[in-house]
């Protein structure tokens, strides 16, 4: 757990300069207040980045690295698939894809493409607060350390120290993932999966 944790530390740190040191000359300083921009507040809370550029930002959030954002990439940007959003209409969900592609897809192709972002951006457009939350979109793992781990534990911590709510729930969903695993690993061993043969066919 710890060299985990570790290993994400370093990569967090390092993820700044190696991402966002191309174009220096746009980068903008953070104040992630109530005053920000919903961009300013994700990069501060969910990536813990201190400042960037909209070059940058666009890379982060183009996941699949077309180079340009699809409506599935907008959602996950805002975590409209994330289980913190689980109970948003998904009329709601609609509109955040549609008003931000309206807000940027100059060709109306759908997309976003980063010149279209880069446009958009320097004309003073911004991605709008649908007041959704900042954006959860890592995995369980991501969002335990970044949200959970690195505010109340550090590399010194222990694992008998693990005990805070949202500690024994991370490690209830990983012992569910092994058991679960260790299940399938044994169904797969079997030549015939007994589970799979209809009670009425069954000599016992």
């Amino acid at each position: 757990m710890q060299s985990v944790c570790i290993l994400t530390a370093i990569l967090l740190g390092l993820l700044p300069s190696a991402l966002f040191a191309h174009s220096g000359h746009e980068q903008v300083p953070l104040s992630p207040d109530a005053e920000s921009d919903w961009a300013t507040r994700h990069m501060a809370e969910e990536h813990h980045i201190s400042n960037f550029d909209p070059g940058a930002f666009f890379t982060l959030h183009d996941f699949d690295s077309s180079l340009s954002w699809s409506a599935d990439e907008i959602r996950r940007m805002y975590g409209l698939d994330d289980e913190s959003t689980k109970n948003v209409d998904e009329g709601k969900k609609a509109e955040v894809v549609r008003k931000t592609l309206e807000n940027f897809d100059r060709d109306n192709d759908g997309m976003i493409g980063r010149d279209e972002w880069l446009q958009g951006w320097r004309a003073g457009k911004r991605l709008e607060d649908f007041g959704l939350g900042p954006g959860h979109h890592g995995d369980d793992e991501y969002e335990y350390e970044i949200h959970h781990f690195e505010k109340f534990h550090d590399e010194n911590t222990r694992e008998e120290d693990l005990t805070h709510a949202e500690d024994i729930e991370h490690f209830r969903k990983h012992d569910e993932m092994e058991a679960a695993a260790e299940r399938q690993e044994k169904l797969d061993s079997m030549p015939i999966v007994e589970q799979n043969i209809p009670q009425k066919f069954r000599r016992y």
